[in-house]
C-alpha cells in the first residue's frame, strides 16, 4: 500500500481506526436519534395546539418518512463520486458532517422562531442531512480498509470494531433522545394524570450535537492518525489503469451472475419494505398503542429504537459463530436470505398478536410484543443483511462493481419508499365525517363526542395496523418459501462464486470474517 499510515497501535490495531470508530459511533448516534423521533415530530401537535410537532396525519408522517430514508440511500451515489473524483475521502466526511449538523439543528428550531415558515425549516432541515449524509456515508468505511497493507490479517477484525461502533452509536441514540425530550418538555395533569407533552426541537438538537462532537474528532485528529489516508482523490488513477485493459462484452457467466443480483434485490427490496417499518409504523404502534409502564414509571417510545442494535451487538458473535460450526454445511446466501424473510414475517406474527390482544375494548398492549417482534427482525437482518454487500462484490463483473453496488443500494433506497407508503395505510384521513356522523348519531355532549371520535380513529387505526402486519408476515414467509425453492438454481447461475474461497480459509479466517459481515446491519 502506497498510502502512508501513521506509527503506532492500540490493541493490535492502528490508532486511526478508533479516531474512524469514534467519528462513525456519533454520526450514527445523531442519525438514529433523529430517526427515532422523526415521525413522532411530524404527527404530534402543532405549537397552536400546545405542542412542539407539525400536526400531520399518521399517514403523512410515514410516507414522509419513506421518501427521506429512501433519499438517504440514494444520495450516497452522488456523493461517492464527488469523493473519488472531487474532493477525496476526509473532506467529504467532513462537508458531509457540517451539512449533518445544521441539518439536525435546523431541525431543532423553535417554531416561535419562525412562525409560519415552519414546514419550510421542515423541509430544509431534511435536505442538509440527506445531502450530508450522502458525503459522509459511503467513505469513511474505505478509509478502514485503507489502514491495513493487502493482505493483512487484522482487517476483517478492524471492520468487527468499526461496525460495533455503528451499533453502539444505534442503542445510545434511543436511549438519551427519549431522555431529553422528556426533560425538556412540559408536563400538565390532566384528569388527574400526569401527562408529558415532548420537546422533540430538543432531540434534534441532542442528535445535532452528536454530529457536532463526530466532526471536532475527525478535524484535531484525522491528520495525526490517518496520515494521508482519504486526502487525494483516486478515481483517476483507477481510470488510468482500466485504460490499459481492453474492453469485452459480458460473457454469459458474467450475464448469470447479474441475473442473481437482480433476483436477490427484488427479495431485499421485500425484505427491507417491512423491516423498515419500525421507524414508521411500529414507531407510532409503541408511541400510541403500547401500555409502556413499569410501575410508575413509563419508558420513552424511542426506547424501543435501541432494541435492534442492542441484539445486534448481542446475537452477531453467537450467529458467526453458528455458521462457522455448520462447516461445509453452512447455508448458501439465497438460502440465508430465505431464512431471514421468514424471521422477519415471525416477527410481524408477534404484531399480530399484539392487535389481537388489544380486543374491541382498545386496551392498550403489552411491551413484550414489540420486543419479540424486534428480536425476530434483527435475527432475520443478521441471516439477510451482511449477506448481500458480500454477495454483489462476489458476483459482479469488476468493470461493473461500482454501478451494481450503486443498484444494490437503489434497491434499499426503493424498499424504503414501499415501507412508507404501506405503513402510510395505517391512517384514518377522510374518515373524519363519517366518525362524526356516528358519534352524532349517540346524541353526545361536546366533550364526549371528541372522546368518541377519537376512540374510532383509533380503533381503525388498529383495523388497519393488523391488515398491514398480517399482509407483511404472509407475504415475507411465501417469498422466503419461494427463494429458499429456487435457490439451487441461483447457485447454479453463480458459477462456482458461493463459497469456494471461505472452504480454503483457516477456521480463524472465517469467524472473523463472519463477524464483520454480521455486524454491518446499521452501515
Amino acid at each position: 500500500m502506497s498510502l502512508n499510515v501513521p506509527k503506532g497501535e492500540f490493541l493490535g490495531h492502528p490508532k486511526g481506526l478508533f479516531l474512524l470508530f469514534s467519528t462513525e459511533l456519533w454520526e450514527r448516534f445523531s442519525y438514529y436519534a433523529m430517526r427515532a423521533i422523526l415521525v413522532l415530530y411530524i404527527g404530534d401537535k402543532a405549537l397552536n395546539e400546545g405542542g412542539y410537532g407539525l400536526g400531520w396525519s399518521e399517514s403523512d408522517a410515514i410516507n414522509l418518512y419513506g421518501t427521506f430514508t429512501m433519499l438517504v440511500y440514494l444520495t450516497p451515489l452522488l456523493g461517492g463520486w464527488l469523493a473519488d473524483n472531487v474532493f477525496g475521502q476526509r473532506k467529504s466526511i467532513l462537508i458531509g458532517g457540517v451539512l449533518m449538523a445544521a441539518g439536525q439543528f435546523t431541525l431543532a428550531m423553535p417554531h416561535s422562531w419562525f412562525p409560519g415558515l415552519e414546514i419550510h425549516t421542515f423541509y430544509t432541515g431534511l435536505a442538509l442531512l440527506i445531502a450530508g449524509n450522502g458525503m459522509f456515508k459511503p467513505n469513511i468505511s474505505t478509509m478502514v480498509g485503507d489502514l491495513y497493507c493487502e493482505g493483512d490479517h487484522r482487517r476483517d477484525g478492524a471492520f468487527t470494531i468499526f461496525y460495533m461502533g455503528i451499533n453502539v452509536g444505534a442503542f445510545l441514540s434511543g436511549i438519551i433522545v427519549g431522555e431529553v425530550v422528556n426533560a425538556y418538555g412540559t408536563v400538565e395533569i390532566v384528569n388527574g394524570v400526569e401527562v408529558i407533552t415532548r420537546n422533540w426541537q430538543a432531540g434534534f438538537a441532542s442528535a445535532g450535537i452528536g454530529m457536532v462532537l463526530s466532526v471536532i474528532l475527525q478535524t484535531l485528529f484525522a491528520k495525526k492518525y490517518l496520515g494521508d489516508i482519504g486526502v487525494e482523490p483516486n478515481a483517476k488513477r483507477e481510470r488510468r489503469e482500466a485504460q490499459d485493459k481492453p474492453k469485452t462484452p459480458l460473457t454469459r457467466e458474467e450475464f448469470d451472475r447479474i441475473k442473481v443480483i437482480f433476483i436477490m434485490g427484488v427479495f431485499t427490496i421485500i425484505f427491507w419494505a417491512g423491516f423498515e417499518q419500525a421507524g414508521g409504523l411500529l414507531n407510532i404502534y409503541a408511541d400510541r398503542f403500547t401500555d409502556r409502564h413499569i410501575g410508575d414509571w413509563q419508558v420513552p417510545t424511542t426506547y424501543f429504537q435501541s432494541l435492534n442494535p442492542f441484539f445486534i451487538v448481542l446475537f452477531a458473535p453467537l450467529i458467526a459463530s453458528f455458521w462457522l460450526k455448520l462447516g461445509d454445511k453452512e447455508p448458501t446466501s439465497p438460502v440465508k436470505f430465505a431464512v431471514g424473510l421468514i424471521l422477519l414475517g415471525l416477527g410481524f406474527v408477534f404484531m399480530i398478536g399484539a392487535t389481537l390482544a388489544q380486543g374491541e375494548d382498545g386496551a392498550k398492549t403489552s411491551m413484550l410484543w414489540l420486543v419479540g417482534a424486534y428480536l425476530f427482525h434483527t435475527l432475520g437482518e443478521l441471516c439477510l443483511s451482511p449477506i448481500g454487500l458480500s454477495m454483489v462484490t462476489k458476483l459482479a463483473p469488476l468493470r461493473l462493481a461500482s454501478l451494481l453496488m450503486g443498484t444494490w443500494f437503489f434497491f434499499t433506497g426503493l424498499a424504503n419508499k414501499v415501507a412508507g407508503f404501506v405503513g402510510s395505510m395505517v391512517g384514518t384521513h377522510g374518515n373524519e365525517a363519517a366518525f362524526e356522523a356516528k358519534c352524532n348519531a349517540e346524541g353526545l355532549g361536546a366533550e364526549a363526542l371528541e372522546a368518541c371520535i377519537d376512540a374510532a380513529k383509533e380503533a381503525m387505526m388498529v383495523e388497519n395496523a393488523l391488515s398491514i402486519f398480517s399482509g407483511i408476515a404472509i407475504s415475507t414467509v411465501l417469498s422466503g418459501v419461494v427463494l429458499y425453492l429456487f435457490a439451487n438454481k441461483l447457485i447454479f447461475w453463480m458459477h462456482g462464486a458461493e463459497g469456494l474461497a471461505m472452504h480454503e480459509q483457516s477456521p480463524e479466517a472465517v469467524l472473523r470474517e463472519e463477524l464483520e459481515d454480521a455486524t454491518t446491519g446499521k452501515a
